[in-house]
């Protein structure tokens, strides 16, 4: 007889364009969410994000991607209990 966990299928990763992601602004009742290295985060709950900006610098809605290198800390920041990873950001394709 077979574990029934080996017969639950995961369940996929939702996935999000840039632009969905620019409509997790805090906003109406949304959640505040950022990307980074391609993966989608809820920072909704987190102290840093309370006011819909971190540290005057970063906004919701966006790609962290680049920005990280000249932060103060680095991608550890992620694994923060009060982060939870949402998604994956669609990979966008080169322009012609």
């Amino acid at each position: 007889m077979s574990d029934a966990a080996d017969t639950i299928e995961p369940v996929p990763e939702r996935e999000f364009s840039e632009r969905e992601l620019r409509a997790f602004l805090g906003e109406r009742g949304m959640p505040m969410y950022v990307a980074y290295a391609g993966v989608v985060y809820d920072v909704t709950r987190c102290p840093k994000w309370r006011r819909g900006i971190h540290e005057n610098l970063h906004w919701p809605g966006q790609d962290l991607t680049p920005e990280l290198a000249d932060a103060p800390h680095d991608a550890d920041v992620f694994n923060h209990p009060c982060v939870k990873r949402v998604g994956r950001l669609k990979a966008t394709p080169p322009a012609p």
